[in-house]
């Protein structure tokens, strides 16, 4: 598990395929990796990655056919940089949300304009993982855990800050760019496990079904508490 803090922004430093898979090398940047052994998981841009081996300032990694196939890691090349982030501890600040590693798809960027000191990006999701994404909720993109700050639709916006624009890959995507996506842990398992959940269109939550289980008051109905 992971937080959504990035600790460092590291380089990809090879790419080689392996055995129907791929060898990532990843050089760790600021990121210390003096406690890191193998076997132990490192998130790199979202997905969360076995370490197999480690150096003293990179570690290397094996990304399976379908994780290539289903984050946006085939956009990457030898020198892109990559966040990272190692597993959180027991004794570790939780200051995001809690990140399992696991990419549920791709987003793409539509907009990015300035505003006062920080950048609103707008976010185009696939349709399937909408649902999941609600106003002031939490989200991860590219490994970075941010709050939601409105949803239309399939896109939702977010604002960053200068911190995270200057400690993350994040400050370096424009219009076009696509970025690993994992929604909040509480929604997928919430519309696994409520009664009835699954059997509106689409399979999703609505306001309707929270009121069945009993997450909502009386009289809430469909779209109403954005």
């Amino acid at each position: 598990m992971f937080t959504g803090i990035i600790q460092a922004v590291g380089t990809i430093r090879s790419i080689a395929p392996a055995g129907g898979d791929w060898r990532v090398v990843v050089a760790a940047g600021e990121l210390g990796l003096g406690d890191v052994a193998v076997g132990d998981s490192i998130a790199v841009s979202g997905p969360c990655l076995t370490a197999v081996a480690v150096e003293a300032d990179a570690f290397a990694a094996d990304v399976s056919t379908e994780t290539w196939e289903r984050t946006a890691f085939a956009d990457l090349a030898v020198g892109s940089p990559v966040n990272l982030e190692k597993a959180l501890l027991p004794t570790t600040r939780l200051g995001g949300h809690l990140v399992s590693g696991h990419v549920d798809g791709v987003a793409t960027v539509r907009e990015r304009r300035s505003e006062a000191r920080s950048e609103r990006f707008v976010i185009e999701l696939p349709e399937e993982l909408a649902r999941y994404v609600a106003a002031k909720g939490s989200i991860a993109l590219d490994g970075v855990s941010l709050t939601v700050n409105h949803v239309r639709g399939s896109a939702f916006d977010i604002n960053l800050v200068p911190h995270t624009l200057e400690r993350t890959t994040l400050g370096e995507r424009r219009p076009g760019d696509r970025l690993n996506v994992e929604v909040d842990l509480v929604a997928r398992y919430l519309e696994r496990l409520l009664p009835g959940a699954g059997e509106a269109a689409g399979g999703g939550l609505d306001a309707e079904a929270l009121a069945r289980a009993g997450f909502a008051g009386p009289g809430a109905g469909p779209g109403e508490g954005g």
